[in-house]
């Protein structure tokens, strides 16, 4: 039963008042919960942090390395991970016990320190499939295909099992790579061989992904539309299949069809989430849909409690600039701003200012260049966009002051070049 200490540091000195280091009182006294663990992880106080992994290191005695794995099952992949604490692990022999390499395998990978990753999965003697799993995420997320797939050959090899994560990542894999025929082979092996593939969720997703990435949009909506159906009871598909689909279509250019599926997904009672509603917004920005646009921005507040976030300011921002509405995209950016998305905002006003170009709104214009300028003033594209709009109205001596400003900066224009 874990005991509930008000932080972490308690633990240490618990240790430092044991006369005993047994590992019935390590189980006891540090088997603290998971949330005092992140919190003081979190903090940079590495050194007392490393300290109290030596402690666990001294009392356990090297026979209970449960302890380790939670250490690193809490820390904040975003932060740097001490190299003492992995020469420390590396030194009490930890390292070949499969869930403390599980475990730092899986912080590196999620760190996307993937040499590491590799480097301590190498050292885990008797590999399972959680170690091979999270190494697979780590290059997912690093793009590292061609390594994952080299890693999904080698699992035979090393007598490992694939579950339905590793199918996954293979489907990821494939993706990435364009690599169909590969793709479809492991279909064929879902089929053959996962009971009821057809109600998992999951697969099913990664499924119509793979398909909507490599272009086969048919195929995705296959999926799709068998998707829930098993061997029993059909059950209802949830808002991951949903999503999945909706991205598959839009990534494709079908953007009337992204919003006929998001009108059937909510008919289905599908309560979409902030994914699909990015996706159904830039449809409507390729299709100029203004009004259907402003409705769905609305909604995500007034009927399905969501916060807009940066991407879906943009695409609403982008309809209304394309549809010449600057004024009511300006109030839109300034919006956003003031609720905290400034670090969207320059290419906001960038698209604000590229609609005055378009409609030759000088005010407007000069305004959105200012705010992009004061949020990043060595970026060179909002300097053209506004010399472009100086063009177009004939203000020449606007244009000299502006090529003066860059030239005091240090900025300017890329030379372009041609084939011919």
């Amino acid at each position: 039963m874990a005991i509930r200490f008000p932080g972490i540091i308690y633990a240490k000195h618990i240790l430092r008042r044991t006369n005993s280091f047994s590992k019935q009182a390590a189980s006891t006294s540090l088997d603290v919960p998971k949330g005092y663990l992140a919190v003081y992880v979190g903090e940079s106080e590495k050194k007392r942090f490393t300290e109290l992994i030596h402690s666990y290191t001294t009392c356990l005695h090297r026979n209970n390395p449960q302890t380790l794995t939670n250490f690193f099952k809490c820390m904040n992949p975003k932060n740097p991970i001490p190299f003492n604490v992995h020469a420390l692990v590396a030194k009490s022999g930890w390292s070949s016990s499969v869930f403390v390499g599980s475990a730092l395998v899986d912080l590196y990978s999620k760190s996307l320190v993937i040499d590491d990753a590799e480097g301590v999965f190498d050292e885990i003697p008797e590999k399972n499939s959680v170690c091979a799993n999270a190494l697979l995420s780590g290059y997912g997320e690093a793009k590292m295909w061609l390594e994952g797939l080299k890693l999904v050959h080698k699992m035979p090899v090393l007598n490992l099992d694939y579950d339905h994560f590793t199918l996954s990542a293979i489907l990821r894999a494939c993706a990435g790579l364009s690599a169909i025929e590969f793709g479809m082979q492991v279909h064929a092996y879902l089929i053959r061989r996962i009971y009821d593939v057809g109600k998992d969720a999951f697969l099913q997703s990664s499924l119509i992904e793979m398909y909507g990435k490599c272009g086969l949009v048919g195929k995705a909506w296959q999926v799709f539309n068998l998707a829930g159906i098993g061997k029993g009871k059909e059950c209802q598909r949830d808002v991951v299949l949903w999503t999945s689909m909706l991205g598959v279509y839009g990534r494709n250019g079908h953007n009337e069809e992204v919003v006929r599926l998001y009108q059937e997904m909510l008919k289905e009672g599908i309560k979409p989430d902030e994914v699909a509603f990015v996706t159904v917004l830039s449809a409507c920005d390729h299709t100029g849909q203004v009004n259907l646009g402003v409705e769905l921005f609305k909604s995500m507040t007034h009927d399905f409690g969501l916060d807009p976030g940066p991407e879906h300011y943009s695409c609403l921002i982008d309809l209304l600039c394309r549809a010449g509405q600057l004024d009511r995209a300006s109030r839109l950016v300034n919006e956003m701003v003031h609720k905290g998305h400034g670090s969207c905002s320059v290419s906001m006003w960038g698209a604000l200012l590229s609609a005055c170009k378009d409609c030759g709104n000088i005010e407007l214009g000069k305004l959105a260049a200012q705010r992009a300028i004061d949020l990043d003033p060595q970026n060179v594209g909002v300097y053209i966009m506004l010399s472009n709009l100086y063009a177009k109205l004939g203000m020449w001596d606007e244009i000299e002051q502006l090529r003066e400003l860059m030239k005091e900066r240090g900025l300017k224009k890329d030379v372009g070049c041609s084939w011919i």
